[in-house]
């Protein structure tokens, strides 16, 4: 059975169900678990904003993702390769190389779960070796547009295409003032108009602020492509990008590694692991 944990920044009412209310240390988030108490996971989220609502899910299985479009969705999956690729990550000792290949890891494993109920599949018979068999394939007529945000990104979909069977990727790079926190666009390999249905993943290690990410989206809507059929990927996500997205893009889906409590007055996700880019491409 899967876990499902619920965060709402303002909880007026609890449903009549089986559930635990639990409190963390941070005040006023209400966390609503419909698991039992061994299944529980720990996602801790600063709760200083409020005003719109998104879930947290946390998998152990497969999981029901209708959400009311009002909602957006993230997902924290709980694998303990996850968890370990996400420490290595943020442990300052380690070099630019291992780091690169964890991000490269922790991509893999994000595209793997959001890819669940995601793919076009198409079903047919073939002839094994031993007899006829049903079969169901990935269908290579709808490649996945894989989007990596320049340039920390690339590490994260490394193995996009070996995960995924059948793929188109486009570069965007975004980069962020250091006073202002805005975001500059440099770089923009997207087609004038992407084909109406495609499904869009775009990794962004470092959900911070927002506002690369919220850029990048905009890109998207400009070109045709609804929320609905977007997926964010990243290795740490913090409260103020996340609401930002909940606002702007209610029902997008986000995939992270981990939820870190906030963020301090140069962006930087605390305790986050440094600058990604940086640190994958050894200029730190």
């Amino acid at each position: 059975m899967a876990c499902q944990v619920r965060v709402n920044w303002a909880i007026q009412s609890l449903p009549d169900l089986p559930l635990f209310l639990m409190n963390y240390s941070r005040p006023n988030l209400g966390v609503l678990l419909h698991s039992p108490s061994k299944c529980l996971p720990k996602i801790s989220c600063s709760s200083r904003m409020r005003g719109s609502h998104f879930v947290v899910k946390s998998q152990t299985a497969m999981v029901n993702r209708t959400v009311a479009d009002d909602r957006m969705l993230v997902l924290v999956p709980p694998h303990p390769l996850i968890k370990h690729w996400v420490s290595v990550l943020r442990d300052e000792r380690t070099p630019s190389p291992i780091f690169r290949n964890a991000m490269a890891e922790l991509g893999r494993l994000l595209i793997y779960e959001a890819s669940r109920d995601w793919l076009p599949t198409v079903t047919g018979e073939i002839q094994s070796p031993m007899g006829v068999a049903s079969v169901e394939f990935i269908d290579p007529r709808e490649p996945v547009l894989v989007i990596p945000i320049l340039r920390a990104g690339l590490a994260l979909v490394e193995h996009a295409s070996s995960i995924l069977p059948a793929t188109k990727t486009y570069h965007l790079g975004i980069s962020r003032d250091e006073t202002t926190l805005l975001p500059s666009l440099y770089l923009n390999k997207l087609p004038n108009k992407i084909p109406e249905g495609s499904r869009v993943l775009i990794a962004d290690p470092m959900l911070a602020t927002g506002g690369t990410i919220v850029a990048a989206i905009e890109l998207l809507k400009d070109r045709g492509v609804d929320k609905k059929q977007i997926i964010v990927i990243s290795a740490v996500a913090a409260p103020p990008a996340l609401q930002k997205l909940s606002e702007k893009f209610p029902g997008l889906h986000v995939y992270t590694g981990t939820i870190d409590p906030t963020v301090n007055d140069k962006g930087f996700i605390i305790p986050g692991l440094g600058d990604a880019g940086d640190r994958i491409f050894g200029t730190c």
